[in-house]
């Protein structure tokens, strides 16, 4: 056995065999609807026909099970490799499944780096089209953690259109350009709400202010979503808005971020193929 020198270089990101894209779904803050969207997005990717996978790295609140329908323990086959767990067509894998209940894990970032690394490389993804990440709110170590391990195809940044919100989203924005991750889009989430009455929008957190931020920072703006209780209801039942196809309600933002994600990431792939490394 050879021991490691101290020093010695960190092996950089590898592909995950059988995996074709790895978009990264983050926020500069918590409560923006990162989550709601990263599920509705797995679950339009597989309806439109693809193989998805779907990885909960937000290890402080994982709500991906929750939302997704899914809580029993992933099977451990041989050889320390894990089971995903499977819903609505999408392969699952949270650290909700390892700490489930209310405890928030008090982890560090050694710890942190080696869970991301396990989930990523030690579960039994198969063959997928497209790997979604539901990364921690912030800019925290485990955003580090996956850019080591794995390289990116792009990444979404959810933000509402709040000041406060919007001023977080720059910093995501920025993250990923600082680690060279394009980012494909933001989303403004809880954009406007409608009066279930009247029908007349009311503007809650000041409706626009999210695509002015894709604007200014040349990033695309893929579009809004209401805010709206069947949303939220959906999530918490573990039935993600987009199950009742393209035409129901609320559904339609989340199938055209789908068709945007894989547009971008098939534009992306091309680049980079016609990339030849200079040695």
């Amino acid at each position: 056995m050879g021991h490691m020198h101290a020093g010695a270089p960190q092996p950089g990101p590898m592909p995950l065999p059988g995996v074709q894209n790895v978009i990264a779904v983050g926020s500069g803050k918590g409560g923006v609807g990162k989550t709601t969207v990263a599920v509705n997005l797995a679950v339009a990717l597989a309806k439109i026909g693809h193989r998805v996978g779907l990885l909960d790295a937000d290890i402080y609140g994982p709500n991906v099970p929750l939302m997704m329908g899914v809580n029993r323990q992933p099977e451990v086959l041989g050889e320390n490799r894990i089971a995903p767990l499977t819903n609505h067509g999408v392969k699952v894998i949270s650290v909700g499944f390892i700490s489930p209940g209310d405890k928030p894990l008090v982890w560090r970032g050694p710890m942190l780096h080696s869970i991301i690394k396990q989930f990523l490389q030690q579960v039994e993804w198969g063959e997928l089209d497209f790997l979604i990440v539901d990364l921690p709110p912030g800019t925290g170590d485990v955003v580090i953690s996956l850019f080591q391990t794995v390289p990116l195809t792009g990444a979404l940044v959810v933000s509402t259109p709040s000041d406060v919100s919007l001023q977080d989203a720059r910093k995501a924005i920025e993250m990923f350009r600082g680690v060279k991750v394009e980012v494909f889009g933001v989303v403004e989430n809880m954009s406007h709400f409608l009066c279930p009455h009247c029908q007349h929008e009311i503007d809650i957190f000041s409706k626009g202010g999210v695509e002015r931020t894709a604007k200014q920072f040349g990033v695309p703006y893929l579009g809004a979503v209401e805010l709206d209780p069947d949303i939220r209801k959906g999530g918490d039942s573990g039935l993600p808005a987009v199950l009742g196809g393209e035409n129901s309600p609320h559904a339609k933002a989340f199938f055209d971020f789908a068709r945007r994600v894989t547009q971008s990431a098939a534009e992306h792939n091309a680049k980079t193929e016609n990339v030849i490394e200079i040695r």
